[in-house]
C-alpha cells in the first residue's frame, strides 16, 4: 500500500522516474480497488458510479506514473500517446512498462533503483 501512497503523493508529478515496483504496485492496488468497488456497486444496484468517480480523481496520478516510468527506461513521456494507436499501442507501452530500468543516471533524474538500494 505504500507504493500506492507514493504516487498519490506526487500527484501531477511528471518529472523524474519511477521503479517497475513502483508502477505495477499502483496499478494493482488501483485494480484491486476498482473489483471492490464493482462489488459495492453491484450489490446496491449503481453500476459504473463509484468506479466512474474513482477512475476520474486518479486519471492524473495513473498518467503521472506511467510518464514517470517510460523516463525510468529511458524514453520520453511523450510516449504515453502511444496508447491511441489501437492494440499495437497497447501492445508497446506494455513493453515499455515491463523493461527493466536505464542503469545509472538519464537525463531524467537519478536511477530510482540505486537511491533505493
Amino acid at each position: 500500500m505504500n507504493w500506492y501512497m507514493q504516487v498519490l503523493k506526487k500527484y501531477a508529478t511528471f518529472s523524474g522516474r519511477a521503479r517497475r515496483k513502483e508502477f505495477w504496485m499502483f496499478y494493482l492496488f488501483y485494480l484491486i480497488i476498482v473489483v471492490v468497488l464493482s462489488v459495492i456497486e453491484w450489490m446496491i444496484g449503481i453500476p459504473g458510479i463509484l468506479t466512474g468517480i474513482y477512475s476520474l480523481a486518479l486519471i492524473i496520478p495513473s498518467i503521472a506514473v506511467t510518464v514517470r516510468r517510460l523516463h525510468d527506461t529511458g524514453r520520453s513521456g511523450w510516449w504515453w500517446w502511444i496508447l491511441l494507436v489501437p492494440v499495437i499501442g497497447a501492445i508497446v507501452l506494455l513493453v515499455f512498462m515491463v523493461l527493466d530500468s536505464q542503469p545509472g543516471d538519464n537525463e531524467y533524474g537519478p536511477n530510482p533503483k540505486a537511491a533505493a538500494a
